[in-house]
């Protein structure tokens, strides 16, 4: 049965288990789903962006004062709180916002980066540069300061002669990459590039191109620095993570009251389980109970019935000892033997009916009765036994009327007086106290000035056959305790005051005042 129940709580333990980690892989695909829906939001709101930074540039390039401008106006939600635009090392060219909670100088990777209470998706794809109308693919946009004021133009708009066109490009980008003005080798013998060697009212060969390409007086080298340095190659979205930590934090208590009910049913599927068991084994017992109860009630009548039989041949025994004691012819020898013969089965017999008195099934007859009239009855019997020994004996002053049965409570007085005149020495005494606890309930007490009850015995002294005299039989306590609990009286057996015992009969039930 023990291996059973192990085996009972560890499969609860093992499901209960499986359900919490259950839940566990729940809530950690609960929260990646709100993390994508948050990476999803980054990606919309990167195309926009986008859109964004593309309407700013200008031939490829756009302004950093207006580009932050343009920024601050969409991180006034409580979801964006920063923007940046990064170059190929990672460093910020252009920002708006809160500061991500990342270092992001040298971060090379693409992806979100997670912090206590935002994100940092980082996106390292070249921003605008695929936005052209026609599809075709541009440099990225390069972010520089705002650029100075243009140069003297001619009467046809365009720059003069020996100046490179337009001169507010020019001096932007000079002046963000400190490069010089271009070799010998693109110069023509006048000073002047090849591209702008023009006559006076003659029109260039092309106009400035929509897109932003490398300039004809700077070489690849520069150009490639200048993108790598001003190129907006990647851009860092800083989101709130509040609402998805509200969200998570919600799917989590959800979680954690699935896993205590779960808990909560093990235990009661467990406590049941046990109970089921207990209920089992007491059935076992109880049936058990019950045969050997059958079987000592069988036992119970057979002995009675034997010790009913066993009297008769002890009282032929008993006057045929008499008769020889009284013999005329009989000797002094036979006369003692014969006295020693009928005192030996007077003690028997007295076992007998004992163990007969006890053996008999208890049926109350209750009726109001006086305790003091049945002590006083009590007394009168056995008035004799207290005047060998000069036994002082006291009888309740108040008179209580109690329901219960007359003949039993009358032998319940007597076991006790009988158990207290043997224990008392020569001019003892004895007390019967009557007395009422509550309207309902009164209680009985016999009290001694003998040698009293060892306290390991007083609970053992109500058992049968247990005593601690020579010349006891063990049964007039029991027979005591037998009608108490007949009765639905409590017995016990308490140290006196002063020395001696004190035998406590209590929750005797009152009996109602007589109507008159």
């Amino acid at each position: 049965m023990i291996t059973r129940a192990r085996i009972v709580y560890h499969l609860l333990i093992a499901i209960w288990s499986i359900v919490v980690l259950w839940q566990g892989f729940e809530h950690l695909r609960v929260r990646d789903s709100h993390r994508e829906t948050t990476i999803r939001r980054a990606r919309d709101i990167s195309s926009t962006l986008g859109v964004v930074v593309f309407s700013q540039r200008r031939f490829g390039i756009a302004s950093k004062p207006r580009l932050e401008t343009a920024l601050k106006e969409l991180i006034k939600s409580e979801e964006l709180k920063g923007i940046y635009l990064l170059n190929t090392s990672g460093e910020v060219l252009v920002s708006a916002g809160d500061p991500p909670e990342i270092e992001m100088v040298g971060v090379s990777q693409s992806g979100a980066h997670w912090g206590i209470h935002t994100v940092t998706v980082i996106n390292l794809v070249d921003l605008g540069a695929n936005l052209q109308p026609d599809g075709a693919t541009n440099p990225p946009t390069i972010v520089l300061p705002e650029p100075s004021p243009p140069p003297n133009r001619g009467r046809d708009g365009w720059p003069r002669r020996g100046e490179p066109p337009p001169g507010s490009l020019t001096n932007s980008l000079n002046s963000a990459t400190n490069i010089n003005r271009p070799d010998d080798e693109h110069q023509d013998g006048r000073g002047r590039r090849p591209e702008f060697n023009r006559e006076p009212g003659e029109r260039p060969p092309n106009r400035m191109p929509n897109s932003f390409g490398r300039p004809p007086w700077m070489n690849p080298e520069d150009f490639k620095t200048l993108i790598a340095q001003k190129g907006v190659h990647g851009l860092a979205l800083v989101l709130s993570t509040r609402d998805l930590q509200a969200a998570c934090n919600r799917d989590l208590w959800v979680r954690i009251i699935i896993a205590g009910f779960a808990a909560m049913a093990a235990v009661g599927v467990g406590f049941g389980w046990r109970t089921l068991v207990k209920s089992s084994e007491y059935e076992i017992r109880l049936m058990r109970a019950s045969q050997l109860n059958t079987h000592l009630r069988e036992m119970n009548l057979a002995a009675a019935g034997l010790a009913h039989e066993t009297r008769n041949p002890l009282n032929i025994i008993r006057g045929l000892a008499q008769m020889i004691s009284k013999a005329p012819s009989s000797s002094e020898e036979i006369r003692n033997k014969s006295l020693e013969i009928t005192a030996e089965v007077d003690q028997v017999t007295a076992q007998l009916n004992e163990f007969i008195d006890y053996s008999k099934p208890r049926e109350v007859r209750r009726s109001p009765i006086s305790i003091s009239t049945i002590a006083g009855d009590v007394a009168r019997a056995l008035k004799s036994d207290l005047e060998d020994k000069s036994i002082k004996l006291e009888l309740p002053a108040e008179s209580l009327m109690v329901n219960a049965d007359q003949q039993l409570l009358r032998q319940v007085l007597f076991n006790l007086l009988i158990n207290a005149i043997q224990a008392v020495d020569v001019n003892g005494s004895i007390q019967i106290a009557a007395r009422k606890e509550n309207h309902v309930e009164a209680s009985l007490e016999v009290l001694d000035d003998g040698v009293g009850v060892p306290a390991e015995n007083r609970q053992d002294i109500f058992r049968p056959y247990f005593t601690t005299r020579e010349d006891g039989t063990g049964l007039g306590l029991a027979i005591v305790r037998q009608i108490a609990l007949a009765h639905g009286w409590e017995v016990q057996c308490l140290p006196n005051n002063s020395k001696g015992a004190r035998f406590r009969i209590a929750r005797m039930e009152l009996a109602a005042p007589a109507r008159t």
